[in-house]
C-alpha cells in the first residue's frame, strides 16, 4: 500500500537516525499523527531550535553559549591537562554524570571498523596535539607543564574493537602525555560506556590504569 508522500519522506528521514529501522520509523510517524497538530507543531519548533546549537571548538561537544567553548571547556576549575578522549557525545555525558571526573574531554567521533581515521577525525586529532603542544588553556591562563598533558584517558568501550582503537590512539598520543590510561575493569568486558550505570562507570574511572 502506498503511503502519502509527506508521510513516506519523514519515515525515510527517520531511518537515517541511529537504531531506527523502516518499521520503527513508520510507527513513529503514525504516533505523531495520532498526537495531533499541536504535538507536531511543538516537535517542529524543537527541531528548528537546534539551529541555535553550537559545537565547542575545543572538545566538539554541543553548547549554546555566547562564546566558542562549552560549559566544561570554559570552566576554569576543570583540570585542563587531564583529557578524556571518547568516541561519542553520549560517552562524554555518561562519564560526566558520574560526578567523579574533573578534567576535560575530547570527542574523536566513532572510529571506522577498519581502524583508519576519517580525514575529519585526523584533523580533530591534530588539533588536540596542537593544543597540548602550545600549552595554552586560553590567552589569559597560565601554561601547563612542559607542553605535555598530565594524563590522557582513552575512554573507549571495553570490547575487542574498543581495545584495538585504544591501542592505535595510544601510539598516536603517547608523546603528548605523561600518562596514557584506560578505564578500569569496573566496567565489564564487552560493556559499552553509553549504557553503563553511574556507579559502575565511576568505579571504572577511579580504577583507570
Amino acid at each position: 500500500m502506498r503511503l502519502p508522500d509527506s508521510f513516506q519522506k519523514l519515515a525515510d528521514l527517520l531511518t537515517e537516525l541511529p537504531s531506527i529501522g523502516p518499521r520503527q520509523a513508520i510507527r513513529l510517524v503514525f504516533h505523531l499523527i495520532r498526537e495531533g497538530q499541536n504535538s507536531v507543531q511543538t516537535l517542529s519548533q524543537r527541531i528548528a531550535d537546534l539551529k541555535k546549537i553550537k559545537i565547542c571548538e575545543r572538545c566538539f561537544f554541543v553548547h549554546q553559549n555566547a562564546g566558542a567553548l562549552c560549559d566544561i571547556c570554559g570552566n576554569p576549575s576543570r583540570h585542563q591537562d587531564i583529557i578524556a578522549v571518547v568516541e561519542k557525545e553520549t560517552d562524554l555525558l555518561s562519564l560526566e554524570n558520574t560526578g567523579r571526573y574533573n578534567g576535560r574531554y575530547f570527542i574523536l567521533g566513532e572510529i571506522p571498523k577498519s581502524g583508519i581515521l576519517e580525514d575529519w577525525q585526523k584533523l580533530r586529532l591534530q588539533g588536540l596535539k596542537n593544543f597540548i603542544e602550545k600549552n595554552l588553556v586560553s590567552n589569559s591562563e597560565p601554561r601547563t607543564s612542559n607542553g605535555i598533558a598530565e594524563e590522557i584517558i582513552l575512554g573507549f568501550n571495553l570490547t575487542s574493537v574498543g581495545d584495538f582503537n585504544a591501542s592505535l590512539l595510544e601510539k598516536e598520543l603517547k608523546p603528548f602525555a605523561k600518562k596514557i590510561s584506560r578505564l578500569g575493569r569496573g566496567l565489564p568486558t564487552g560493556g559499552e560506556i553509553e549504557f553503563a550505570d553511574d556507579e559502575t562507570l565511576g568505579s571504572a574511572l577511579e580504577r583507570r590504569d
